[in-house]
């Protein structure tokens, strides 16, 4: 059973898994970097995504470190010298190391979330619709400084991190970024979805807006799924969580990569639609010598100069949307 899973074979476990998520992380990290700055002219960079990625990648960088180091003190350093052996060297929250790491991995946190609410502000433009998710994501970091300090003080329960002391700032720590996370999340996909709908008859091509939407309810819903995963093993007092939480670190930042990348590919295939047909003739001089039965036809195809300012300010307007997700 997981509850029964000891912390040392749960930190070899939760360690491999999350260098495989790291690793594809770095390649998501790469190619969002080249998507954000690649043709572009230095004041047409997206700084403020290009900063949050650089930042998401060393504190994931940083915390697969920390984990790794957490491996050799524990299984080699102390195996034999520290009183309980690797199990209880690993239970203790007060160490350094352990203090480290979640404090990277709450940063983390703290920027994926921060820039969700940062989305939504950029694609509503106001203020207003930021309220709730901004005061849960106070919240939230209130709670992460509280389980932070808390694990850190040595207690006589310092090597439960299940007990009432650490318990219940970990448990509002879940909590409020989970509700943080989808809050924000369903009012982002909620403003696609009505920027598609409203475009959906005047653009010219496919549009961003509902691409864009899916894969932010994509990783919306992965990393929801994950915490929730963590919350369900802190509160039964499983050491998966271990497992769950260390998983977690890498996520945070495939599910922004993933946004950004998901993007990118829509502007480009949008873009590629609209210089093949930019390229085709917009109209065709009907002459006494075109048969009849091609007459209707051209009309039908033909569209007129309405039609193409009304297509535009529609692209536009879809463009530039999406250039502030």
């Amino acid at each position: 059973m997981v509850q029964y899973l000891p912390l040392d074979k749960a930190a070899i476990i939760s360690t491999v898994l999350e260098g495989a998520l790291y690793g594809f992380s770095v390649l998501m990290f790469i190619a969002t970097i080249w998507t954000l700055v690649s043709g572009r002219k230095y004041s047409q960079i997206h700084k403020p995504m290009v900063v949050a990625a650089c930042l998401l990648f060393i504190l994931s960088t940083l915390h697969i470190i920390s984990d790794i180091k957490r491996i050799y003190s524990g299984l080699v350093v102390f195996r034999d010298t520290y009183p309980g052996g690797p199990p209880a060297w690993f239970a203790n929250t007060s160490d350094p190391s352990f203090i480290f790491k979640n404090a990277v991995y709450s940063f983390q946190t703290a920027l994926g979330d921060g820039v969700v609410i940062y989305r939504c502000y950029m694609v509503w433009r106001s203020i207003w619709v930021t309220v709730v998710p901004g005061i849960l994501w106070l919240v939230f970091c209130a709670s992460a400084v509280g389980s932070i300090y808390t694990a850190s003080q040595r207690e006589a329960d310092s090597g439960n991190i299940f007990a009432q002391r650490t318990g219940q700032w970990i448990t509002a720590f879940y909590v409020t970024t989970l509700a943080c996370n989808l809050c924000a999340t369903v009012l982002l996909a909620y403003k696609l979805w009505m920027v598609d709908r409203s475009v959906r008859g005047s653009r010219v091509g496919k549009g961003l807006a509902k691409p864009v939407m899916l894969v932010i309810i994509d990783a919306g819903a992965l990393y929801s799924v994950t915490l929730l995963a963590a919350l369900i093993c802190f509160v039964s007092k499983s050491n998966g969580q271990y497992v769950v939480l260390d998983m977690a670190t890498p996520i945070v930042s495939i599910t922004f990569y993933m946004v950004i990348l998901r993007t990118g590919l829509a502007q480009n295939a949008r873009e590629a639609v609209i210089s093949s047909l930019a390229s085709m003739p917009q109209w065709v001089p009907l002459s006494r010598s075109v048969p009849k039965r091609f007459t209707m036809q051209v009309h039908v195809e033909q569209l007129t100069e309405g039609d193409h300012e009304l297509a535009g300010k529609a692209n536009e307007a879809d463009s530039h949307l999406m250039s502030q997700v």
